[in-house]
């Protein structure tokens, strides 16, 4: 097994942990010198990560973050700075939310870092489940947040993802495209009949890609620059992966999925879905293989240290913010009424641990964690560490210690 650690960069001094200091600076996601200590603190935590040995740093996107939570914005900008700064991690965007994006600028964007860090890239996308943000960055898409519901504006945005994700493709794989979408109001070139007066005709005969231009010189395919350093491109990842069209269509597309939802036997189910829908485009692939799944970590020496340090910590920024979302729904149990939402009182680190969204205990609390998991995926091949409520809200020292135990005392006992 692998892996990875997965941040949503919070701001210090943001959330309730720190309430009356975020009020005072409210918006904090404007304030300069707090964002730069955000930026100290993922660094520091970057090389740090990637000297004891994890395998993969992820970093999620969002944007319009004014009150400091999830505040990760360009995830490919900020993973360029710490590709400078590490040596071997693999570093990944989970995710790149397709359709804030143009595909050819997302194209470019990921070629270049996949170069810059020759190879450590893996590139997590995503389709954006916020609609304060995902609404008006996806506009030229007539795309909302997804809502995994089955709606309308459900499998508009499904649509557009796969199509902006087929053009990325094309744009890392073929020499020079040329490509009118059905899906969305896109065409390569603008106008599709070809661009008329180009005017270095003669050097791009000589120098350019085949068929760039035709007999009369107008401009009929473009050739999408830098290519990848990883060939054909990096691998695919996607983040929360829940919804069964969802893992079928990573298993078609060869994209590995993260899974975050302990409902008991959920994992085990997406996992073969996963693995049967692999098969049956071709990939053989053992149940667990290809695939990622996410907890929240907590350890310290014994478990009393470890509820006191980070149980009062993690869970009220998780209930209020990502309840508000239907994310309390992972903390449900059969004793729960199923005709009621499940109430952000119940969301605190007791069920947390309860259903074993969070691993909060000692090393060998955490190694029976990691094995009851296996249970149902025996042969997973990810694990990652969900950083809610540490960076950001806990002393940074803290955070690494938390990290350094882990490496130390359980990735050893279930390292391939």
């Amino acid at each position: 097994m692998k892996f990875a650690i997965f941040m949503n960069p919070q701001i210090p001094g943001s959330g309730f942990a720190a309430e009356a200091t975020a009020t005072a600076k409210r918006p904090i996601g404007r304030d300069v010198r707090s964002y730069q200590n955000l930026l100290s603190e993922v660094r520091e935590i970057a090389v740090h990560a990637d000297r004891i040995g994890y395998d993969a740093l992820m970093l999620t996107e969002h944007h319009f973050h004014s009150e400091g939570f999830e505040f990760s914005v360009n995830p490919l900008m900020v993973l360029a700075d710490l590709a400078a700064r590490t040596e071997r991690i693999l570093l990944a965007p989970l995710g790149l939310v397709l359709p804030a994006w143009d595909p050819i600028r997302a194209a470019e964007d990921v070629a270049l870092l996949d170069q810059f860090c020759q190879g450590r890239l893996r590139l997590g996308v995503a389709r954006g489940y916020q609609s304060r943000w995902a609404n008006v960055l996806g506009q030229r898409w007539h795309s909302q947040a997804a809502r995994s519901d089955g709606s309308a504006s459900d499998d508009r945005n499904f649509d557009v993802f796969g199509e902006l994700l087929k053009i990325m493709k094309l744009a890392w794989t073929q020499e020079s495209l040329r490509y009118k979408s059905d899906v969305i109001d896109y065409e390569v070139p603008s106008p599709y009949s070809g661009i008329e007066g180009w005017p270095a005709q003669e050097w791009t005969r000589t120098f350019g890609a085949p068929g760039e231009l035709d007999d009369e010189g107008r401009v009929q395919r473009v050739s999408v620059v830098p290519r990848p350093y990883q060939d054909p491109h990096p691998e695919l990842w996607q983040p929360f992966t829940i919804s069964d069209r969802s893992v079928r269509r990573c298993a078609r597309e060869d994209i590995l999925p993260w899974m975050f939802t302990p409902i008991p036997g959920e994992h085990r189910k997406k996992a073969e879905l996963y693995r049967d829908e692999a098969a049956r485009n071709g990939r053989d692939y053992r149940l667990g293989e290809h695939t990622g799944v996410l907890k929240i970590v907590g350890m310290a020496p014994t478990k009393d240290e470890a509820v006191a340090t980070y149980g009062a910590k993690m869970h009220r920024d998780f209930a209020s913010f990502f309840g508000s979302f239907g994310y309390l729904e992972v903390l449900r149990t059969q004793e729960d009424d199923e005709r009621r939402p499940i109430s952000p009182a119940k969301g605190d680190f007791r069920r947390m641990a309860e259903v074993q969204l969070a691993l909060i205990g000692s090393p060998d609390d955490v190694k029976r964690g990691i094995e009851a998991t296996l249970t149902e995926i025996p042969d997973l091949e990810w694990f990652g560490l969900f950083m809610q409520g540490q960076q950001g809200v806990l002393p940074l020292d803290t955070v690494k210690r938390n990290l350094e135990m882990f490496a130390e005392k359980v990735i050893p006992e279930f390292r391939d």
